[in-house]
């Protein structure tokens, strides 16, 4: 293994967020992993070596809670730089691209619970110091937190407010000196809680000044292990990454210097936003390296396991099982990558001392981010139950990698912000940005309105594999805008209110995002060894996401129209979504036998 060094990311075209909808980027527009450089190899194996030769072997000491052994493997990763890749160079970090700090997440993903105690410390409870940090505080804690001396940890939720952040019931009152905060409240489920040195911890606070002079409003506070009135509740006992530490924090008059206030009083809802895109986008990576973890394990025992009198990867429907499963990880790393790729495209226009800038800029990329860490956690669902069911009655018993990894993925779907939240947000921030004129969304769907009701659309001809995949993405995101169209008309403002028309929504626009990204990389894939594989599981994945976006149309029509515009609106949607069936059986037959042969995922 070497130490790491810096691996820039060469610059694409920057697109703007949520602009997938309304245009069509070409194929080298996007950054996959066919565009790693040879740093980007490098880290990526280095980091699966540690994780393969380091942390695999020290699972029963991780699962038995001996964070003695977690922070020693922390520790051991930081002297190869894996957790400093996003803290600046004159804070002892190596200042990488995101992409870098992405392939760590995927790759350091085979074990889940210190997956999420090392993705907690080096993302949440790492970078709100970096963005939002006084120079003192940067520092004087950066170093630190870069060579694994502290670990960090972030509490934003609490008992009565989980998903409603906004809500905390923590306050923190200026002394009338000025000179200190006390704190009082608790934090419930907090990742890194029983053994972190540095917390990031969110409490009500008074604005003195200004428009919000008066009223309380969040903040943020760096609050340290050992602080009096600062104690550490124990540890919750998990149905899954059992081996992470989750514990309540209790703050009963903690008092804290006021040069320990993050940021801006009453800004505090920034740095928690902000984070959680960047912590959403990482997810999405972990998720699609703990897949490709699963698969990999799946593969094995099918080999191995006989019954009928060959291995039980032989038979039709366990293949069928084993391409599903590569498919997911062929499409994850596109949709990961593609996004990742379009956020380092942006921060490269601008300052890299200008924190502002840069979280402006990853934020426009919110939809991106809820996207990689909706699709990532449930695909990462599937992978696992698929998996667990290869093995039949053992993975079902502790003895086997499918129960625990069975039990770790299902936090993915809660964790930075729940999946219907993040549903909601993906809706609601494409029409926010429509209404503002941000995003030209609105003058694509009057025109698509237009076209639909004047009668059936021409279809763009175009040539090669993917042709007919092609087609069915401009069909897929003309339904969707027709679909988010229809929906608008009919509650206008007020469509907020009607989460499940939004949560249908975003289904189409998750659907479209991933068709599109599986497609624009199964094409850039045309010059590898692997291209057929390549092409036939965005054919896969094409059809099967066609559907899921039929049906999500369908349940958005139904509940906007009624009468002869139900039937007119329903005629139109089947008009979009008419198209010949794939060979799904012989392209799954095709992938499965790729990996089998491979004895792992392999593109």
């Amino acid at each position: 293994m070497v130490t790491l060094t810096a691996a820039p990311t060469d610059n694409k075209k920057v697109l703007s967020g949520g602009s997938f909808l309304i245009s069509n980027p070409a194929p080298a527009d996007c950054f996959f992993p066919e565009d790693f450089t040879e740093e980007h190899r490098q880290i990526a194996q280095t980091t699966a070596e540690f994780a393969t030769n380091e942390i695999v072997p020290a699972s029963d000491a991780i699962e038995a809670k001996d964070f003695a052994v977690t922070r020693k493997l922390i520790k051991a990763a930081s002297e190869l730089g894996l957790t400093s890749v996003d803290i600046p160079e004159e804070y002892g970090g190596l200042e990488m691209d995101k992409v870098t700090s992405a392939i760590i997440a995927d790759n350091i993903a085979k074990q889940g619970s210190f997956s999420v105690s090392f993705s907690a410390h080096v993302g949440i409870g790492t970078l709100p110091i970096v963005w939002y940090g006084t120079q003192e505080q940067k520092k004087k804690y950066l170093p630190k937190l870069a060579s694994g001396e502290f670990i960090g940890a972030y509490a934003l939720s609490e008992s009565s407010s989980g998903s409603d952040a906004l809500n905390a019931h923590t306050r923190a009152v200026l002394s009338d000196d000025g000179q200190s905060y006390t704190l009082n409240g608790e934090k419930m489920w907090i990742t890194n809680g029983g053994f972190a040195d540095l917390f990031t911890i969110f409490a009500k606070c008074e604005v003195k000044e200004g428009k919000d002079a008066g009223k309380e409003r969040l903040t943020a506070f760096l609050v340290e292990r050992g602080t009096s009135g600062f104690t550490v509740g124990k540890e919750e006992h998990k149905l899954g990454i059992r081996g992470s530490s989750t514990c309540p924090l209790i703050l009963k008059d903690c008092k804290i210097p006021a040069s320990n206030l993050l940021g801006e009083v009453g800004k505090g809802h920034h740095i928690a936003f902000n984070i959680l895109n960047v912590g959403r986008y990482k997810l999405g990576a972990a998720a699609v390296g703990g897949a490709r973890m699963s698969l990999g394990n799946g593969i094995r025992y099918s080999k191995e396991r006989k019954a009928f009198g060959k291995p039980i990867a032989e038979f039709g429907m366990i293949q069928e099982k084993l391409a599903d499963c590569a498919v997911g990880v062929f499409v994850g790393e596109a949709i990961s990558y593609r996004t990742i790729g379009m956020i380092d495209a942006a921060l490269a226009e601008v300052d890299k001392h200008d924190t502002a800038a840069i979280q402006k800029a990853i934020e426009d990329y919110a939809v991106e981010c809820s996207i990689c860490k909706v699709w990532g956690s449930e695909m990462l669902d599937h992978v696992v139950d698929e998996v667990l069911q290869i093995y039949g009655g053992y993975g079902y018993v502790e003895d086997y990698p499918a129960e625990r990894a069975y039990r770790d993925s299902r936090i993915n779907r809660i964790f930075e912000g729940t999946n219907e939240i993040n549903r909601l947000i993906i809706t609601g921030w494409l029409m926010k940005s429509a209404m503002a004129g941000k995003l030209a969304l609105m003058p694509a769907i009057k025109q698509l309105m237009d076209e639909v009701i004047a009668g059936p659309l021409e279809r763009e001809e175009r040539e090669g594999a993917l042709a007919e995949e092609y087609a069915l993405l401009a069909n897929a995101k003309k339904l969707t805008l027709f679909a988010a169209g229809a929906a608008t008309q009919k509650y206008m403002q007020q469509l907020a209110d009607q989460q499940e028309v939004m949560g249908a929504i975003a289904d189409m626009v998750i659907e479209v995002y991933a068709m599109e990204s599986a497609i624009l990389r199964a094409e850039k894939a045309g010059q590898k060894s692997a291209a057929e594989v390549a092409v036939a599981m965005a054919r896969i994945y094409a059809e099967a996401a066609m559907e899921k976006i039929e049906l999500a149309a369908r349940r958005v029509i139904a509940t906007v129209a009624e009468g002869d515009m139900l039937r007119t609106q329903m005629t139109i949607l089947r008009r979009l979504a008419k198209h010949d069936p794939v060979d799904a059986i012989g392209l799954r037959r095709q992938v499965a036998q790729h990996v089998i042969q491979a004895g792992k995922y392999a593109l």
